[in-house]
């Protein structure tokens, strides 16, 4: 997630209830949006929507995040600020992807998802791992 790489995006599945979905997906876009370094909007069918735009109006609402310079790797803060969002009620779930690849993370995780969750992020850490030093010696 570093500049110029992927965006990251976030869904909130919900089984079908929209209502539900928009204000799940709304107070995740303000839990991320107070974090410093993190930068998120909304997806729609032509990326993401004006400030005061209600959003797509059909299919699936999301989110998109991107970085500014933080101290962690992105994945490691994103990751952390979705788990303790979803702890807050334990049947919330987010659906992270970047790429071809994802992850589903849940309010209350067992061993193997916390397990797929680091293995995510193994695969991710090359988007937003410091860049390299190429004048080091």
């Amino acid at each position: 997630m570093r500049d110029g790489g992927s965006p990251w995006t976030l869904t909130v599945p919900t089984g079908g209830d929209t209502l539900r979905q928009e204000r799940l997906t709304r107070d995740l876009h303000d839990t991320l949006h107070r974090a410093d370094g993190l930068v998120v909007g909304f997806h729609d069918a032509d990326g993401p929507t004006e400030p005061g735009r209600k959003g797509t109006g059909v299919g699936e609402l999301a989110l998109w995040a991107a970085t500014a310079a933080v101290a962690r790797p992105a994945s490691q803060v994103l990751i952390a600020l979705i788990k303790e969002w979803c702890a807050k009620e334990r049947h919330r779930k987010v659906v992270v992807t970047i790429g071809d690849d994802s992850v589903e993370i849940t309010g209350r995780p067992d061993a193997a998802q916390e397990r797929m969750v680091r293995a995510f992020q193994d695969r991710v850490v090359g988007d937003d791992g410091p860049e390299p030093d190429d004048g080091a010696a």
